[in-house]
């Protein structure tokens, strides 16, 4: 796997960004032309197919969603670990979720200055990560 840098870190699900999402969505506007085109013989049937879309594409947001926002969990009880072993001090509660989640990236010899740094002048996640001169790859996310 080549190197990740702040330019090549996003990273995306082929199956879901290019196959799964544009289905869905062809899938609803298929299913509201069919909709709006029905008679009223099968308006109940046609209506049914839009609210069965709408749910898919629902169930499929909140799925990705979720295995997010558990990886995130992941990622903050890694870098409260990754804090005190290099400091032996717990990791800072002004610190979001989010700057935790840019920090991962920076390496040991930078970690602690830009958690100071972040707390201090309340960098985002995305300036955090612009401020990161060793980059170290994280390529398990999804």
């Amino acid at each position: 796997m080549k190197k990740q840098t702040y330019s090549t870190h996003r990273r995306f699900d082929p199956l879901f960004h290019f196959i799964a999402m544009p289905a869905l969505l062809i899938l609803l506007i298929g299913s509201i032309i069919n909709l709006v085109n029905s008679s009223d013989d099968n308006l109940y049937s046609a209506s049914l197919i839009v609210f069965i879309s709408v749910l898919l594409i629902l169930a499929t947001l909140f799925s990705r969603g979720n295995a997010l926002r558990a990886q995130d969990r992941a990622i903050v009880a890694e870098e409260k670990l990754r804090h005190y072993l290099l400091t032996k001090k717990a990791l800072p509660n002004e610190l979001t979720v989010r700057q935790i989640i840019g920090l991962r990236f920076a390496s040991e010899e930078e970690y602690v200055e830009l958690v100071e740094r972040a707390i201090k002048e309340k960098l985002s996640e995305n300036q955090i990560k612009k401020e990161i001169k060793n980059w170290k790859g994280d390529y398990y996310r999804v």
